[in-house]
């Protein structure tokens, strides 16, 4: 999939007709994915390329910085990365990323479908969903699109709502699921185990220190941590997970674990992460083939820098704040208990096809 980021690229290039849909795609869930099967097989009717128009940042989180009310922005249900790899899984040649600022912001609705649908994306063929708004104020919609693209010789269409057993699925409807930790009602809306994905990252190694007589490894409750860049996930906490891009075997299952959410509440304010939203994971098994690749890495026997998926099956509670790093020692062995004891009742979800 290719990836164009802002229209001063897409200007540089030769023209190009294009097939879109244009949204915030936040979790890429089953009514986007809906929605992409569509517009795939439109573009290649008309033998064009497939395109998601996206934004970067969300529109409501322009507007809420700009209000200075945080609580305005919606919590992020997925990083850039793992949209883009999901957009890229669901077979769209490219994907255009907008930076949402105050230039876009003011665009009106008629110079939105002039400057960037017509002249920047060469559209072809336009594919929106039923709530679908557009330009300064939100004052273009369904409607006056239409009438646009029959003025400018490009097709639109729209898509109505999806459901899943009688619940429209919606990025707000993931959210919700994500913040009540059902993470069974979230996978059944996205199609998928909800997951986060990116490329391990130091912390403070005070995870190796703590349980480090009881772990038999001398690394005590090790993490593998990932930043989740967004100041306001939409879930948060500690989770039963499962682990993937550690193990080297070709057909690999994936490594239990059990992983915390959030910013680390029993930390001091001196966190290398400086206080950003980390997934710090802990695998309750490292198979001897894993140790034997880490030790062969640029730091011996350690992850940093290669790009892992976890998976958050289960949410065990919300994050808690311990007095001592007894306290938080022990209430991280509780957690890794009680996550085996998930696994052993549940196992492993079937692994998904990369």
């Amino acid at each position: 999939m290719k990836i164009t980021y802002g229209l001063h690229n897409l200007r540089q290039r030769p023209a190009v007709s294009r097939a879109l849909t244009i949204g915030n795609f936040d979790g890429v869930h089953r009514g986007h994915q809906a929605m992409l099967a569509l517009l795939i097989n439109e573009a290649r009717h008309r033998g064009v390329p497939s395109c998601a128009v996206t934004f970067e940042p969300h529109p409501r989180d322009f507007f809420a910085a700009r209000h200075r009310r945080p609580e305005l922005a919606p919590a992020r249900i997925a990083t850039l990365r793992d949209k883009l790899a999901e957009l890229r899984r669901c077979g769209i040649d490219e994907c255009v990323i907008l930076p949402f600022d105050d230039a876009l912001a003011g665009l009106s609705a008629d110079a939105f479908v002039d400057e960037v649908l017509v002249g920047a994306l060469g559209a072809r063929y336009v594919l929106v969903g039923d709530d679908f708004r557009f330009g300064a104020q939100r004052r273009g919609d369904y409607a006056l699109l239409d009438a646009a693209g029959e003025a400018r010789g490009f097709d639109v269409a729209r898509m109505m709502s999806y459901e899943v057993h009688g619940l429209r699925v919606s990025s707000s409807a993931v959210r919700e699921a994500l913040t009540a930790g059902d993470m069974a009602r979230a996978a059944a809306l996205l199609g998928r185990p909800y997951a986060i994905s990116g490329h391990v990252v130091h912390g403070r190694k005070l995870g190796r220190a703590l349980g480090e007589s009881a772990s038999g490894h001398g690394d005590g409750f090790r993490t593998l941590n990932l930043r989740f860049d967004h100041w306001k996930p939409a879930a948060s906490g500690i989770f039963v997970v499962q682990v993937y891009g550690l193990d080297p075997a070709p057909d690999a299952a994936p490594l239990p674990g059990v992983a915390n959410l959030g910013v680390r509440p029993s930390l001091d304010p001196n966190d290398v992460n400086g206080g950003r939203v980390l997934l710090e994971t802990h695998c309750l098994d490292w198979p001897e083939r894993v140790r034997a690749a880490l030790a062969h890495a640029p730091v011996p026997g350690e992850a940093y820098g290669r790009i892992i998926r976890v998976e958050l099956l289960h949410k065990l509670h919300d994050e808690r704040r311990y007095d001592s790093l007894d306290a938080l020692t022990a209430g991280i062995a509780q957690d890794c208990a009680d996550a085996r004891a998930w696994f052993a009742a549940h196992g492993p979800t079937p692994a998904r096809p990369s």
